[in-house]
């Protein structure tokens, strides 16, 4: 039996990278999955057929950013699966510029996608968590959420304050048995990073202590132990998966 078997988990921005990782790891730990995509049908639903082989999932094409849709979504989904027990808030994107470069619309697309989305969709699934008494809410953040990074500030600023609501939302929902904790990655290898030259990419597994980038399947694991009963006393909490970066 799987750490995860019975429960229902939905996850936000699944099909590549981080995301998808979570989505295979929680489906082989025998979660239910339903999982966001934003943009392309065929992968989400390839995906979807993949992951169907072990567990029952769905793919919604939904914008975790806008308010109205998360709700729509959360409603969706508990028509569907009839309950949800994980939300793991995972969509993010990046706009880097230097503050002298940056645009207003770099900072708003940011702080609206990577932020208020972590909004949206908490506050939608928060009435049937309090229902049911249980729950596990998990908030990407990052390491640049913590330290900072040249040419990052709407990223960093985005990520620094998915930390402030995860610790808050902690303290809210408690008393409920709802957990709410976030993950920090590091230099995780994926699609993007894929785009950097290799001299780029060499200097940053040269800079991390374990001396290797990070995989997706490592942040899922994490995600696996923070939404299973494993973790049922730990809440508040921000895990680095950074292979020592930060310390």
């Amino acid at each position: 039996m799987g750490l995860l078997e019975g429960k229902v988990a939905v996850i936000t921005g699944a099909t590549r990278g981080i995301g998808k990782g979570i989505a295979e790891v929680f489906a082989k730990e025998g979660a239910h999955v339903a999982f966001t995509y934003a943009g392309s049908v065929a992968k989400a639903k390839a995906l979807e057929e993949e992951l169907g082989k072990l567990t029952t999932v769905k793919s919604y094409q939904s914008d975790a950013s806008d308010y109205d849709a998360a709700q729509q979504l959360v409603s969706d989904v508990i028509a569907e699966f009839g309950k949800i027990d994980i939300l793991v808030n995972n969509a993010g994107i990046t706009r880097d510029n230097l503050m002298l470069r940056m645009t207003k619309e770099d900072w708003d697309t940011i702080i609206k996608v990577n932020l208020d989305s972590v909004f949206n969709l908490t506050k939608a699934v928060i009435k049937p968590m309090m229902k049911a008494r249980t729950g596990s809410i998990i908030n990407m953040t990052s390491v640049v959420g913590i330290k900072g990074n040249a040419g990052q500030a709407n990223y960093a600023a985005s990520k620094a304050g998915v930390i402030g609501f995860s610790k808050s939302i902690a303290l809210e929902l408690g008393s409920r048995n709802i957990r709410c904790n976030a993950i920090a990655p590091g230099f995780i290898e994926t699609e993007m990073t894929a785009a950097l030259d290799e001299k780029t990419v060499q200097g940053w597994r040269e800079s991390i202590p374990l001396k290797r980038g990070g995989q997706p399947e490592d942040v899922a694991n994490a995600c696996v132990f923070l939404a299973s009963d494993r973790a049922a006393y730990i809440t508040g909490q921000v895990l680095n998966v950074d292979g020592g970066m930060l310390t």
